[in-house]
């Protein structure tokens, strides 16, 4: 789809890893289709996923008592905040799709993809209060979760050790994506490649890119409970 726009927000540490193949396979089918795509790799700028008073380039609301909810939501207002924030926050703005690389830690995302989503998708930029879920701010923008797992796939079931895999997605695609206005399509999922034979993991990364063939026909999921849940 030429003219489309996509940012991927890469979160591992080592170039040469599983997640760094599905992300240049993605760059790589994305770009051949005439997307314009932009990576943020968080690792090698050295991202920083702490929400703190530093987030705030101006002079507090409430110097007496700190409260970030509501100083950043301020700067954001007022365009305050600071240089690494606001530049993340045009690549999402300018994006028609967002894509998350990214291995599951403890049933979630990498701290510092959790402190992008924390420090990135605040208040006043990616919803409000009203202004939220079909009417966050984001919405008409689609993400995509694309995860690697350290167990296989029959871990992630109902009668599984984990539990079914839908169950996990519920905190970050509905309660941030779909919360911020995101239309959320499936996620991607390659259980297991560090366990997987080199033909397993050809095959996974083959997958992903076939996908992304036709990845702007794709509907979104239901954002509802019973998606996740029944």
């Amino acid at each position: 789809m030429a003219g489309k726009k996509v940012l991927i927000v890469y979160a591992h540490q080592e170039p040469r890893s599983f997640n760094g193949s599905l992300k240049k396979v993605a760059v790589e089918e994305l770009s051949q289709q005439g997307c314009t795509v932009t990576v943020s790799d968080l690792y090698a700028m050295n991202f920083e996923p702490r929400a703190t008073r530093n987030d705030i380039a101006g002079a507090l609301s409430n110097p007496d008592f700190f409260s970030y909810g509501v100083e950043v939501y301020e700067a954001c207002k007022k365009q305050l905040l600071t240089s690494d924030i606001v530049e993340e926050q045009k690549k999402v703005q300018d994006a028609d799709l967002v894509i998350f690389q990214f291995p599951l830690f403890w049933f979630s995302v990498p701290a510092i993809l959790k402190g992008w989503m924390d420090r990135v998708l605040c208040q006043g930029f990616a919803f409000d209060l009203p202004g939220f879920y079909d009417s966050g701010f984001l919405k008409g923008k689609r993400a995509l979760l694309s995860i690697t797992t350290g167990g296989e796939a029959q871990k992630y079931t109902a009668a599984g050790g984990s539990g079914d895999f839908r169950y996990l997605l519920w905190p970050l695609q509905h309660g941030t994506l779909h919360f911020c206005g995101f239309e959320v399509l499936a996620p991607q999922i390659s259980f297991a490649p560090e366990t997987a034979s080199e033909e397993e993991r050809k095959g996974m990364v083959a997958s992903w890119a076939q996908r992304l063939k036709t990845i702007w026909k794709e509907e979104p999921i239901p954002c509802t409970s019973p998606w996740y849940f029944e």
